[in-house]
């Protein structure tokens, strides 16, 4: 603070007004000191009569510029956003070298944090990044330099204990954590794919699941009673069968009818239940026929066996086993 910053004390303070009395608060901070100070000082260098008009203390604020350690560590992310191989800024984690903490700048610092330097080696993660802001007061702006560490994260589904193989997944199994990408691979499974799916083999503690470990869960498991589904046109029929192996949805399983002890396959449709197709008899093909009737002459009637129901039930019903 000088002379010049009292002028409600020193209006004719003259080239007096250069003298320094009071050494600056800290950006952004309020300082005070007593009048007494001020006039002791004045009178030293032969400036007197000066009116306090009554003030026993002065305040004095420094303003500033507050640019949050937040804000500084989203603006480098931005300015490494897509660089060499990197994803968007909002996945990217930040290691600092140094900790970004909250920063004061003066308050002539009024630009926009602008990154003029921009470097990433991604075989060692390293990064360097130099952010500049304008100031009014000033041609040359203020640089920020800032170096560390990047890794791309994904969300991946992390298993919060051990499951075993064949094991169905449920929500209190599965917590949400981000991951590094180049750690869990493209095919990592969000929480909503793994909830319900089967672990196609044993999974340990913190293993953030992919895919791959994941199978719809068995409908059908081997040595479980299910009821076998024969359907063809016309016939609907139930018999209980034994599962020879397990299979999800839309799975070709071996399964011994019950009631013939013979092994059939057929497709799992639903929980404990598998459908085998009958194939439909086909009719042999009408063999393509010349006529030797004369002009004239009338075909003599031809005699039609009747076929019944319960003969195509009995040609039917030893498929259906």
């Amino acid at each position: 603070m000088t002379v010049r910053s009292l002028l409600l004390l020193t209006a004719n303070a003259g080239s007096s007004a250069k003298i320094a009395i009071y050494r600056a608060p800290d950006l952004g901070t309020t300082g005070s000191l007593p009048v007494a100070q001020v006039l002791a000082t004045l009178r030293a260098h032969q400036v007197i009569g000066v009116d306090t008009r009554d003030l026993r203390e002065i305040s004095v604020t420094r303003l500033a510029r507050m640019l949050e350690g937040k804000h500084i560590e989203l603006q480098v992310a931005r300015a490494l956003e897509h660089r060499n191989g990197l994803g968007d800024a909002a996945n990217l984690s930040l290691t600092f070298d140094r900790d970004v903490q909250d920063l004061k700048l003066d308050a002539s610092n009024t630009g926009a944090m602008q990154p003029i330097s921009t470097r990433y080696e991604s075989r060692s993660n390293r990064f360097d990044v130099t952010l500049e802001i304008a100031n009014d007061n000033v041609a040359t702006p203020t640089r920020l330099r800032f170096t560390g560490t990047a890794i791309e994260t994904v969300e991946a589904a992390v298993l919060a204990r051990g499951v075993e193989r064949n094991e169905v997944i449920k929500s209190s199994d599965v917590v949400v954590e981000r991951r590094p990408k180049a750690e869990v691979g493209g095919d990592v499974a969000t929480r909503d794919r793994a909830v319900g799916m089967q672990a196609r083999k044993q999974l340990r503690l913190g293993q953030a699941l992919k895919v791959a470990d994941l199978a719809k869960p068995d409908l059908v498991q081997r040595d479980q009673s299910v009821t076998l589904i024969y359907e063809a046109v016309g016939l609907y029929l139930t018999i209980r069968g034994k599962a020879l192996e397990g299979g999800t949805e839309g799975d070709v399983v071996s399964v011994l009818n019950l009631q013939s002890k013979r092994t059939v396959s057929g497709v799992v449709v639903g929980r404990g239940q598998v459908s085998i197709s009958v194939p439909t008899p086909r009719l042999p093909a009408t063999a393509e026929t010349t006529s030797s009737l004369a002009p004239g002459e009338t075909a003599a009637p031809v005699a039609v066996a009747a076929v019944s129901t319960s003969q195509v039930a009995q040609h039917v019903a030893p498929r259906a086993e």
